[in-house]
């Protein structure tokens, strides 16, 4: 039996001093148990010769410093992992909110899981098809990536991840395919917006939901990913199926680390953020991947929305450094009422060139995809140029340019949140554009597929 404690000395907002304790580990589970019999729960930050400081994962109104007693339970935060997962719904701490019953679990894990030796890793090859043009036909997703969203506030970043997760599949295989979708920090309606969105498709059967609300406590934001992530790494290398794990917001987390750090009186560091903020971020993201022999994978793709709209912003900066490219959203985009608005050119997939070509998508796809960079980049402009300089000032060829980058939006970009486009189209509908340009021009795409695609839509 855990040994009792009644020598609270202290509470300050969410942190508590514990004297004279022994035997306590840093990260330690905690108990506290009030005079009404009412039981909370903490976990140890900081140890210093006899005293604990933790931290209380719920609020800290009615704790009574005289007669609340704390014990300490030996281990620290665990998920009860089981295929049961699926199709259920979280709360930021692993208990069930969504009316059904407990999940009896095959093992218990702890949730801050075990890093990925970078030797027994295995490189992300395989094509992820998300239904998304702009995703698949020019940043694409494979296996084992890690592809971070940078929104920025007010942008759909919600309709694209629920899109993502209702249309993502792993083309021509059989193989099992789950989603965990860890939300933290999110309203009330913007959870609901998920829960429906999956149920409506019968999405929800493959996915598991860890929902954390704005106004659930700053401590569980900053479980709700490593309990996905654990649960993630049971379904994939234990499971052998292939998981696609969604965060949203990555913004809140960072907040939340924020938050902790102050009450701690730590030394801030870049814009009030934790000097650990780096190292914390890559023990979230670096759990995503493939090893050797095992059959399963975990991709990634966490959202966040930009501060101000800045990329240099902490988060998206340290983001970028730890992930394999990027998606941008773009405000100018969302205004003309292009869905999604995902901005191509300054998005990146550091590893689009891994997955595609003959026997993954299609043999012109590589050639396709830059020439539908450079030509949009060139449309933009000549578009840029006609608004200073007026029509008149542009080359005809110019014009056709610019007419391409119109319809390159329309077409291509903007496909509505309920279009599960195939590869196959998504490359018809590069071709039908690139048409629209004289052959000479497309001096990126190779002859043999000139022949066989050019003018043929």
């Amino acid at each position: 039996m855990p040994k009792e404690y009644r020598t609270i000395q202290e509470v300050a907002g969410p942190l508590m001093l514990v004297r004279g304790v022994e035997n306590v580990a840093y990260d330690e589970l905690g108990e506290i148990e009030l005079a009404s019999g009412e039981k909370r729960r903490c976990k140890v930050l900081e140890i210093n010769g006899n005293d604990a400081l933790v931290q209380l994962f719920e609020s800290a109104t009615g704790i009574n410093l005289s007669n609340s007693k704390v014990r300490f339970l030996g281990r620290s935060m665990e998920l009860g992992v089981s295929e049961d997962m699926l199709g259920r719904v979280f709360d930021g701490l692993g208990r069930p909110i969504d009316g059904g019953p407990e999940i009896l679990p095959d093992e218990r894990r702890d949730i801050n899981g075990l890093p990925m030796n970078p030797a027994a890793r295995s490189y992300p090859e395989e094509f992820i098809q998300t239904g998304v043009s702009a995703i698949d036909g020019l940043n694409t997703l494979v296996r084992g990536q890690k592809l971070p969203i940078f929104s920025a506030s007010g942008l759909p970043h919600a309709n694209l991840a629920a899109q993502i997760a209702k249309q993502a599949k792993v083309r021509g295989s059989n193989e099992k395919f789950a989603v965990v979708f860890a939300a933290m920090g999110i309203t009330f309606e913007e959870s609901n917006f998920f829960v429906e969105s999956f149920k409506e498709t019968g999405a929800i059967d493959r996915t598991v939901l860890f929902v954390n609300l704005a106004n659930d406590p700053a401590i569980e934001r900053i479980s709700t990913p490593r309990m996905a992530l654990t649960a993630a790494e049971y379904l994939a290398f234990e499971k052998d199926m292939h998981v696609l794990v969604i965060m949203t917001d990555i913004t809140n987390y960072a907040d939340a680390l924020r938050e902790v750090s102050a009450a701690r009186k730590e030394v801030p560091g870049r814009r009030g953020y934790p000097g650990y903020m780096y190292t914390d971020l890559a023990t979230l993201y670096e759990r995503a991947g493939r090893q050797n022999g095992k059959k399963g994978s975990i991709t990634l793709i966490p959202i966040l929305t930009m501060p101000e709209d800045d990329k240099t912003h902490p988060i998206p900066d340290l983001t970028g450094y730890i992930t394999e490219g990027q998606i941008i959203l773009s405000r100018d985009l969302y205004r003309k009422g292009i869905k999604p608005p995902i901005d191509v050119l300054p998005s990146l997939s550091r590893l689009k060139d891994k997955g595609i070509g003959e026997g993954k998508t299609r043999a012109d796809h590589s050639n396709t995809m830059n020439q539908l960079f450079a030509a949009y980049a060139r449309g933009k402009d000549a578009k840029e140029l006609m608004t200073i300089l007026g029509e008149a000032a542009l080359t005809d060829i110019d014009l056709v340019y610019a007419k391409f980058a119109d319809a390159f939006e329309k077409e291509y970009v903007s496909q509505g949140y309920d279009t599960d486009r195939p590869i196959e189209e998504t490359l018809e509908i590069g071709w039908k554009l690139l048409s629209m340009l004289p052959r000479a021009e497309l001096k990126r795409i190779d002859d043999k597929f000139l022949d066989m695609y050019y003018g043929k839509q």
